[in-house]
């Protein structure tokens, strides 16, 4: 941990604790009780206003007049921070998250209620593979410099990419890079996982027009098409939670009717065959033989 982090992690200690012994800190960041002291030094020159406390209970603590601040945000507030940050932590694949985590860990009250709500996702073997191109996108959109890769579409083909990054986005279980690709002079999303032999460019860029947004969120949405399907009610709860009650109806004793929006391509062929036979499409007609196409040919792999 640099310098600055443990500084503010000390600081956010003390803003919930009363007092935090030398012996404490030391094992806390795992550093020489001699590094503490200098630490303590360096707060109380910048205007901290740390003070000591001598005895066998003895340590450092913070005015109370300096916790005033803290109070901006209620323990209710800093529970669903900690919640919503412990639940991405597999996610974000960072070490910057855990310690972000540890400094609100600090300023949530004792007396709050631990674990009232759990989130979870797969711990994919496949996230820390791509963990050192997601820090090297981090660290150039962050400096503003160009980045170059090979991307391979969906396809299988190949192109050589120089672009401008300018977001990491992850949805449902992937990571995408936003940016400006300067071989096509628009701006594009890709997928990091189809990213190879990425390189931080030494040349920088300065960010364009927000202008542009609009035209740069239009490339990221895909053509929806409105389809009917008969579900079983075995399948009702994932389409409650992906689209709503509002698109579900009664239908038969032993079906429902369901309305959704999905994407006109493979990606929404491969989200219906999900469900097996659990679904079947009916409207439009002209989506169904399109769906059918692609499930005879996914048959055929097999025959």
């Amino acid at each position: 941990m640099e310098k600055v982090e443990r500084l503010i992690s000390i600081i956010m200690i003390l803003l919930k604790k009363d007092v935090v012994s030398t012996t404490e800190f030391a094992q806390l960041f795992n550093v020489s009780k001699r590094t503490i002291l200098r630490d303590m030094e360096t707060l109380s020159l910048s205007n901290i206003p740390i003070y000591a406390v001598t005895g066998v209970h003895g340590g450092y603590g913070i005015m109370d007049e300096y916790k005033f601040d803290k109070r901006l945000l209620s323990s209710s507030d800093l529970e669903n921070i900690l919640t919503a940050l412990s639940g991405l932590e597999q996610i974000l694949i960072d070490e910057e998250v855990e310690v972000t985590i540890r400094k609100i860990e600090a300023m949530v009250s004792p007396l709050s209620p631990k674990g009232s709500i759990q989130l979870s996702f797969y711990d994919w073997e496949g996230r820390s593979e791509i963990r050192p191109a997601l820090k090297m996108c981090q660290e150039a959109i962050l400096a503003r410099r160009l980045i170059s890769f090979d991307y391979i579409d969906k396809n299988g083909n190949k192109t050589n990419r120089l672009i401008e990054p300018y977001q990491l986005h992850f949805s449902e279980t992937s990571w995408y890079l936003k940016g400006f690709c300067l071989h096509r002079m628009k701006y594009r999303t890709f997928k990091l996982s189809r990213i190879e032999h990425l390189q931080i460019d030494e040349k920088t860029f300065n960010p364009r027009e927000q202008s542009l947004e609009q035209e740069r969120e239009a490339q990221y949405q895909p053509e929806l098409v409105a389809v009917k399907a008969l579900i079983s009610p075995a399948i009702k709860d994932q389409f409650i939670e992906r689209y709503g009650r509002k698109s579900i109806e009664s239908y038969s004793s032993e079906q429902l009717l369901a309305t959704i929006y999905i994407p006109q391509n493979s990606i929404g062929f491969q989200f219906l065959a999900s469900f097996g036979t659990n679904l079947r499409v009916i409207e439009p007609a002209s989506y169904v033989e399109e769906f059918r196409g692609y499930l005879i040919e996914m048959v055929e792999k097999y025959s």
